[in-house]
């Protein structure tokens, strides 16, 4: 474990250098309810955020309830830290810890990107995963925005195989001041492929408060699709 955590800091090293001076300017884009970010792309210094995501299949065999509670802080303009405790019922699986840097403004300040790294120690296999993503954002008007996540994931000391191609993409239309409506596309490929799509609703319940719910279905290798319910509630501090 503290082998893996080395290599996780000097992962992170390069993020460093990723805290523009235009965070202040960043275009306001939603984050994905599945695949959320550490923090919002261009997030000020001192930013705190605590949120929790449950998720479970609505059908078929596994119905346990899979639930993460995380806490986000932004250390530095554009440089963000997250520690994140993964459960399966009353289990925890995994120990996960998130870093994130901007890169900086895009297109005018349309858009914005940057990198995250996540890293994941898995209890039962007793290992380190990674996974580092490229992170672009962009608003197309008032209402409409993306956000789009690729990279490679799972690269652990199980060697190649255990590698994958990971794509999410997340379209928003903001129908309201309090409300808005995604749909997030997951795809992990691989030895193992699985694929989510998953149209969600994000209701601020008040200025510091956020609920976002989806419903939507899974399916992995081997499996058909299956209905999938999520729940994410965020607060920010």
């Amino acid at each position: 474990m503290r082998q893996a955590a080395r290599g996780a800091v000097a992962l992170a090293a390069p993020l460093l250098a990723c805290t523009p001076a235009a965070a202040q300017q960043a275009p306001e884009i939603a984050e994905p309810m599945v695949f959320d970010l550490v923090r919002p792309l261009g997030a000020r210094s001192g930013e705190l955020e605590v949120n929790t995501l449950a998720q479970r299949d609505v059908a078929g065999p596994h119905r346990e309830v899979e639930w993460a509670p995380e806490v986000e802080l932004a250390v530095a303009d554009g440089l963000a830290v997250e520690l994140e405790l993964p459960f399966a019922g009353r289990r925890l699986t995994d120990l996960k810890l998130g870093l994130q840097g901007t890169f900086g403004l895009i297109d005018g300040g349309r858009g914005i990107h940057g990198v995250q790294y996540l890293g994941l120690w898995n209890r039962a296999a007793r290992r380190w995963e990674s996974s580092l993503l490229y992170v672009v954002g962009y608003r197309f008007g008032a209402r409409v925005s993306t956000l789009s996540m690729i990279g490679v994931g799972d690269v652990s000391s199980a060697g190649a195989a255990e590698r994958a191609l990971l794509v999410n993409h997340t379209s928003f239309y903001e129908a309201g001041d309090d409300t808005t409506l995604g749909v997030e596309v997951n795809v992990r490929a691989g030895r193992e492929r699985a694929t989510l799509v998953m149209p969600q609703v994000h209701q601020a319940l008040s200025p510091r408060l956020e609920l976002q719910a989806g419903m939507g279905a899974r399916r992995e290798t081997g499996d058909a699709w299956r209905p999938r319910a999520g729940l994410r509630l965020v607060r920010a501090l």
